[in-house]
């Protein structure tokens, strides 16, 4: 039996990437905080912090990008319309009051 992705349902981000990375750093800041306000070793708690922060970003990352490739590719294998289509979100001529050519009309 395969295993399925417990995460192939939930909708993609906006920013994916940007998102992490600023969730990971308010994270690694904590861990930060953390230390200096119960006298740790503020030292060891900034590299602890950069290996959880580079390590914990990258691996996001990873997912993010095979999410997208895999939901790329079931796009292209079917032939069916990008599944943020008709976002109405006003970027690439997809708001309501586009020409579809990304201008005002």
């Amino acid at each position: 039996m395969a295993r399925r992705d417990r995460h192939a349902d939930r909708p993609i981000p906006d920013h994916p990437y940007r998102d992490t990375a600023l969730v990971y750093g308010v994270l690694a800041f904590v861990l930060i905080a953390v230390a200096a306000l119960t006298g740790g070793d503020l030292a060891r708690a900034v590299i602890v912090a950069a290996v959880f922060f580079a390590v914990a970003t990258l691996w996001s990352w990873w997912r993010f990008r095979a999410r997208i490739r895999a939901r790329e590719a079931a796009v292209a294998g079917t032939g069916a319309e990008r599944p943020d289509a008709g976002r109405e979100n006003g970027r690439n001529g997809g708001g309501p009051r586009s020409n579809g050519t990304g201008g005002a009309r």
